[in-house]
Protein backbone atom coordinates (compact mmCIF):
# COMPACT_ATOMS: atom_id res chain seq x y z
CA UNK A 1 0.00 0.00 0.00
CA UNK A 2 1.39 3.36 -1.08
CA UNK A 3 0.80 6.20 1.41
CA UNK A 4 1.63 9.71 0.28
CA UNK A 5 1.51 13.04 2.12
CA UNK A 6 -0.64 15.69 0.47
CA UNK A 7 -0.52 19.35 1.57
CA UNK A 8 -2.63 22.44 0.94
CA UNK A 9 -0.14 25.35 1.21
CA UNK A 10 -2.61 27.98 -0.03
CA UNK A 11 -4.10 27.83 3.46
CA UNK A 12 -0.91 29.50 4.70
CA UNK A 13 2.58 27.98 4.66
CA UNK A 14 6.12 29.10 3.94
CA UNK A 15 8.58 27.17 1.82
CA UNK A 16 10.50 26.35 5.00
CA UNK A 17 7.40 24.75 6.50
CA UNK A 18 6.87 22.69 3.36
CA UNK A 19 10.52 21.67 3.35
CA UNK A 20 10.22 20.49 6.95
CA UNK A 21 7.14 18.41 6.11
CA UNK A 22 8.78 17.00 2.96
CA UNK A 23 11.88 15.94 4.90
CA UNK A 24 9.68 14.34 7.56
CA UNK A 25 7.79 12.58 4.76
CA UNK A 26 11.06 11.13 3.52
CA UNK A 27 12.49 10.28 6.94
CA UNK A 28 9.28 8.54 8.08
CA UNK A 29 9.12 6.23 5.09
CA UNK A 30 6.21 7.68 3.14
CA UNK A 31 6.48 7.33 -0.60
CA UNK A 32 5.74 10.85 -1.83
CA UNK A 33 5.12 14.49 -1.02
CA UNK A 34 2.40 16.16 -3.07
CA UNK A 35 0.89 19.60 -2.89
CA UNK A 36 -2.09 21.45 -4.26
CA UNK A 37 -1.75 24.15 -6.92
CA UNK A 38 -3.73 27.11 -5.60
CA UNK A 39 -3.04 30.78 -4.95
CA UNK A 40 -5.92 31.71 -2.64
CA UNK A 41 -6.97 30.41 0.76
CA UNK A 42 -10.27 28.56 0.94
CA UNK A 43 -12.62 29.21 3.82
CA UNK A 44 -12.14 31.63 6.67
CA UNK A 45 -8.82 33.09 7.80
CA UNK A 46 -6.22 35.45 6.39
CA UNK A 47 -4.03 32.87 4.64
CA UNK A 48 -0.85 34.33 6.11
CA UNK A 49 1.97 34.22 5.19
CA UNK A 50 0.46 33.77 1.73
CA UNK A 51 0.61 31.20 -1.06
CA UNK A 52 3.60 29.49 -2.59
CA UNK A 53 3.87 28.39 -6.21
CA UNK A 54 3.59 24.65 -6.73
CA UNK A 55 6.38 24.14 -9.26
CA UNK A 56 8.80 26.56 -7.62
CA UNK A 57 8.23 24.67 -4.37
CA UNK A 58 8.80 21.30 -6.02
CA UNK A 59 11.96 22.58 -7.71
CA UNK A 60 13.38 23.46 -4.31
CA UNK A 61 12.32 20.16 -2.78
CA UNK A 62 13.83 18.30 -5.74
CA UNK A 63 17.27 19.47 -4.59
CA UNK A 64 16.64 19.00 -0.87
CA UNK A 65 15.20 15.48 -0.83
CA UNK A 66 16.62 12.22 -2.14
CA UNK A 67 14.00 9.48 -2.32
CA UNK A 68 10.39 10.60 -2.24
CA UNK A 69 8.28 11.20 -5.32
CA UNK A 70 7.14 14.81 -5.84
CA UNK A 71 4.01 16.05 -7.55
CA UNK A 72 0.78 18.01 -7.72
CA UNK A 73 -2.87 17.29 -7.02
CA UNK A 74 -3.70 18.98 -9.30
CA UNK A 75 -1.85 21.57 -11.36
CA UNK A 76 -4.45 23.91 -12.85
CA UNK A 77 -4.38 24.00 -16.64
CA UNK A 78 -5.56 27.62 -16.44
CA UNK A 79 -2.38 28.74 -14.68
CA UNK A 80 0.24 27.88 -17.29
CA UNK A 81 0.59 27.60 -21.04
CA UNK A 82 1.15 23.94 -21.94
CA UNK A 83 4.54 24.45 -23.60
CA UNK A 84 5.80 26.33 -20.55
CA UNK A 85 4.39 23.68 -18.21
CA UNK A 86 6.16 20.92 -20.16
CA UNK A 87 9.47 22.77 -19.73
CA UNK A 88 8.89 23.40 -16.02
CA UNK A 89 7.98 19.81 -15.19
CA UNK A 90 10.81 18.37 -17.29
CA UNK A 91 13.31 20.64 -15.56
CA UNK A 92 12.08 19.75 -12.06
CA UNK A 93 12.19 16.09 -13.04
CA UNK A 94 15.83 16.52 -14.04
CA UNK A 95 16.55 18.38 -10.80
CA UNK A 96 15.04 15.52 -8.79
CA UNK A 97 16.77 12.73 -10.66
CA UNK A 98 13.48 11.48 -12.11
CA UNK A 99 11.06 11.64 -9.17
CA UNK A 100 8.30 13.93 -10.50
CA UNK A 101 4.66 13.16 -11.24
CA UNK A 102 2.21 15.56 -12.87
CA UNK A 103 -1.37 15.78 -11.76
CA UNK A 104 -3.17 18.03 -14.22
CA UNK A 105 -6.72 19.31 -13.89
CA UNK A 106 -8.97 21.82 -15.61
CA UNK A 107 -8.90 24.46 -12.85
CA UNK A 108 -12.05 25.40 -10.97
CA UNK A 109 -11.52 28.09 -8.29
CA UNK A 110 -12.68 31.24 -10.02
CA UNK A 111 -11.98 33.57 -7.09
CA UNK A 112 -8.22 32.91 -7.16
CA UNK A 113 -8.14 33.69 -10.86
CA UNK A 114 -9.88 37.00 -10.19
CA UNK A 115 -7.59 37.77 -7.25
CA UNK A 116 -4.40 37.33 -9.28
CA UNK A 117 -5.51 38.42 -12.74
CA UNK A 118 -5.50 34.94 -14.28
CA UNK A 119 -8.00 34.40 -17.12
CA UNK A 120 -10.78 31.96 -16.24
CA UNK A 121 -12.08 30.62 -19.56
CA UNK A 122 -15.44 28.92 -20.00
CA UNK A 123 -14.04 26.04 -22.07
CA UNK A 124 -11.79 24.67 -19.33
CA UNK A 125 -12.21 20.98 -20.08
CA UNK A 126 -11.54 21.35 -23.79
CA UNK A 127 -8.41 23.31 -22.96
CA UNK A 128 -7.33 20.62 -20.51
CA UNK A 129 -7.59 17.98 -23.24
CA UNK A 130 -5.36 20.03 -25.53
CA UNK A 131 -2.89 20.68 -22.71
CA UNK A 132 -2.58 16.97 -22.02
CA UNK A 133 -2.00 16.28 -25.70
CA UNK A 134 0.66 18.98 -25.93
CA UNK A 135 2.57 18.19 -22.73
CA UNK A 136 2.70 14.47 -23.42
CA UNK A 137 3.39 15.07 -27.11
CA UNK A 138 6.33 17.34 -26.41
CA UNK A 139 7.91 14.82 -24.04
CA UNK A 140 7.33 11.92 -26.44
CA UNK A 141 8.91 13.68 -29.43
CA UNK A 142 12.27 12.15 -30.28
CA UNK A 143 15.33 14.35 -29.78
CA UNK A 144 16.23 16.03 -33.06
CA UNK A 145 12.63 16.04 -34.28
CA UNK A 146 9.99 18.75 -33.87
CA UNK A 147 6.46 18.85 -32.50
CA UNK A 148 3.44 20.64 -33.97
CA UNK A 149 -0.07 21.13 -32.62
CA UNK A 150 -2.85 22.99 -34.40
CA UNK A 151 -5.68 23.08 -31.91
CA UNK A 152 -8.64 25.26 -31.09
CA UNK A 153 -6.89 26.93 -28.16
CA UNK A 154 -3.18 26.29 -28.64
CA UNK A 155 -0.93 26.25 -31.69
CA UNK A 156 2.69 25.05 -31.65
CA UNK A 157 4.89 24.99 -34.73
CA UNK A 158 8.33 23.45 -35.17
CA UNK A 159 8.86 23.10 -31.43
CA UNK A 160 12.19 21.44 -30.58
CA UNK A 161 10.25 19.76 -27.75
CA UNK A 162 13.03 20.32 -25.25
CA UNK A 163 14.04 19.77 -22.51
CA UNK A 164 13.25 16.12 -21.85
CA UNK A 165 12.42 14.78 -18.38
CA UNK A 166 14.90 12.50 -16.65
CA UNK A 167 12.30 9.74 -16.60
CA UNK A 168 11.42 7.93 -19.78
CA UNK A 169 7.80 8.81 -18.97
CA UNK A 170 6.62 11.23 -16.30
CA UNK A 171 3.52 9.69 -14.68
CA UNK A 172 0.34 11.64 -15.46
CA UNK A 173 -2.47 11.79 -12.91
CA UNK A 174 -6.04 12.72 -13.79
CA UNK A 175 -8.82 12.81 -11.23
CA UNK A 176 -12.35 13.88 -10.49
CA UNK A 177 -15.98 12.91 -10.22
CA UNK A 178 -17.04 13.47 -13.84
CA UNK A 179 -18.90 10.48 -15.23
CA UNK A 180 -17.94 10.67 -18.92
CA UNK A 181 -15.14 12.97 -20.01
CA UNK A 182 -12.91 12.42 -16.99
CA UNK A 183 -12.76 8.63 -17.51
CA UNK A 184 -12.22 9.14 -21.24
CA UNK A 185 -9.29 11.54 -20.72
CA UNK A 186 -7.86 9.21 -18.08
CA UNK A 187 -7.96 6.30 -20.51
CA UNK A 188 -6.24 8.36 -23.19
CA UNK A 189 -3.52 10.13 -21.23
CA UNK A 190 -3.13 8.98 -17.62
CA UNK A 191 -1.05 6.53 -15.68
CA UNK A 192 -3.13 7.03 -12.53
CA UNK A 193 -6.71 7.92 -11.72
CA UNK A 194 -7.32 9.78 -8.46
CA UNK A 195 -10.71 9.98 -6.77
CA UNK A 196 -10.71 13.01 -4.46
CA UNK A 197 -12.66 13.18 -1.21
CA UNK A 198 -15.26 10.55 -2.03
CA UNK A 199 -17.08 7.76 -0.25
CA UNK A 200 -16.21 4.13 -0.79
CA UNK A 201 -19.42 3.69 -2.80
CA UNK A 202 -18.71 6.68 -5.08
CA UNK A 203 -15.11 5.56 -5.44
CA UNK A 204 -16.15 2.08 -6.57
CA UNK A 205 -18.58 3.55 -9.09
CA UNK A 206 -16.01 5.94 -10.57
CA UNK A 207 -13.24 3.36 -10.66
CA UNK A 208 -15.62 1.19 -12.65
CA UNK A 209 -16.23 3.96 -15.16
CA UNK A 210 -12.49 4.49 -15.58
CA UNK A 211 -11.89 0.78 -16.04
CA UNK A 212 -14.61 0.61 -18.69
CA UNK A 213 -13.15 3.66 -20.48
CA UNK A 214 -9.66 2.17 -20.43
CA UNK A 215 -10.85 -1.08 -21.98
CA UNK A 216 -12.90 0.79 -24.59
CA UNK A 217 -9.71 2.68 -25.51
CA UNK A 218 -7.81 -0.56 -25.99
CA UNK A 219 -5.93 -0.50 -22.68
CA UNK A 220 -5.95 -3.01 -19.88
CA UNK A 221 -7.80 -1.53 -16.94
CA UNK A 222 -5.09 -2.72 -14.56
CA UNK A 223 -2.45 -0.65 -16.39
CA UNK A 224 -3.71 2.28 -14.32
CA UNK A 225 -3.06 3.01 -10.67
CA UNK A 226 -6.28 3.79 -8.77
CA UNK A 227 -5.96 6.15 -5.82
CA UNK A 228 -7.91 8.22 -3.30
CA UNK A 229 -7.21 11.59 -1.71
CA UNK A 230 -8.69 11.83 1.77
CA UNK A 231 -8.27 14.11 4.76
CA UNK A 232 -6.42 12.40 7.61
CA UNK A 233 -6.82 12.88 11.36
CA UNK A 234 -5.36 10.13 13.52
CA UNK A 235 -4.90 10.01 17.29
CA UNK A 236 -3.71 7.51 19.87
CA UNK A 237 -7.02 7.98 21.69
CA UNK A 238 -10.30 9.87 21.36
CA UNK A 239 -8.92 12.95 23.08
CA UNK A 240 -6.02 13.23 20.64
CA UNK A 241 -8.32 12.75 17.65
CA UNK A 242 -10.60 15.52 18.96
CA UNK A 243 -7.63 17.83 19.54
CA UNK A 244 -6.36 17.33 16.00
CA UNK A 245 -9.83 17.81 14.55
CA UNK A 246 -10.25 21.07 16.46
CA UNK A 247 -6.86 22.30 15.23
CA UNK A 248 -8.09 22.13 11.62
CA UNK A 249 -11.58 23.42 12.36
CA UNK A 250 -13.39 20.13 11.72
CA UNK A 251 -15.70 17.84 13.68
CA UNK A 252 -14.62 14.30 14.54
CA UNK A 253 -17.83 12.64 13.31
CA UNK A 254 -17.62 14.50 9.99
CA UNK A 255 -13.98 13.52 9.55
CA UNK A 256 -14.75 9.88 10.28
CA UNK A 257 -17.57 9.93 7.75
CA UNK A 258 -15.67 11.70 4.99
CA UNK A 259 -12.01 10.93 5.60
CA UNK A 260 -9.50 8.75 7.37
CA UNK A 261 -10.00 9.64 11.02
CA UNK A 262 -9.91 7.99 14.40
CA UNK A 263 -7.52 5.57 16.00
CA UNK A 264 -4.80 3.86 13.94
CA UNK A 265 -6.89 0.68 13.90
CA UNK A 266 -9.94 2.56 12.60
CA UNK A 267 -7.91 4.19 9.85
CA UNK A 268 -6.27 0.93 8.81
CA UNK A 269 -9.69 -0.69 8.62
CA UNK A 270 -11.10 2.09 6.44
CA UNK A 271 -8.09 2.03 4.13
CA UNK A 272 -8.74 -1.67 3.75
CA UNK A 273 -12.33 -0.99 2.67
CA UNK A 274 -11.14 1.45 -0.02
CA UNK A 275 -8.51 -1.09 -1.09
CA UNK A 276 -11.26 -3.68 -1.50
CA UNK A 277 -12.81 -1.57 -4.30
CA UNK A 278 -9.49 -1.09 -6.07
CA UNK A 279 -7.49 1.69 -4.38
CA UNK A 280 -3.80 0.94 -4.01
CA UNK A 281 -2.52 4.45 -3.26
CA UNK A 282 -3.69 7.07 -0.77
CA UNK A 283 -2.93 10.78 -0.63
CA UNK A 284 -3.29 11.74 3.03
CA UNK A 285 -4.43 15.36 3.15
CA UNK A 286 -2.52 16.83 6.10
CA UNK A 287 -3.97 20.22 7.06
CA UNK A 288 -1.93 21.06 10.18
CA UNK A 289 1.60 21.30 8.79
CA UNK A 290 3.12 22.11 12.18
CA UNK A 291 2.00 18.80 13.74
CA UNK A 292 4.87 16.50 12.83
CA UNK A 293 3.87 14.15 15.66
CA UNK A 294 0.81 13.37 13.55
CA UNK A 295 3.01 12.14 10.70
CA UNK A 296 5.11 10.09 13.12
CA UNK A 297 2.00 8.39 14.49
CA UNK A 298 0.68 7.58 11.01
CA UNK A 299 4.05 6.18 10.02
CA UNK A 300 4.48 4.08 13.17
CA UNK A 301 0.94 2.78 13.65
CA UNK A 302 -0.86 3.01 10.29
CA UNK A 303 1.75 2.62 7.57
CA UNK A 304 3.52 -0.12 9.51
CA UNK A 305 0.36 -2.24 9.51
CA UNK A 306 -0.18 -1.92 5.77
CA UNK A 307 3.11 -3.47 4.71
Amino acid sequence: MDLRIFTEPQQGATYETLLTVAKATEDLGFNAFFRSDHYLRMGSGDGLPGPTDAWITLAGLARETERIRLGTLMTAATFRLPGVLAIQVAQVDQMSGGRVELGLGAGWFEEEHTAYGIPFPKEKFDRLEEQLAIVTGLWATEAGKTFDHDGTYYQLSDSPALPKPAQRKVPILIGGHGATRTPRLTARFADEFNMPFASIEDTERQFGRVRDAAEAAGRRADELVYSNALVVCVGKDDAEVAKRAAAIGREVDELKANGLAGSPAEVVDKIGRYAAVGASRFYLQVLDLDDLDHLELISAQVQSQLG
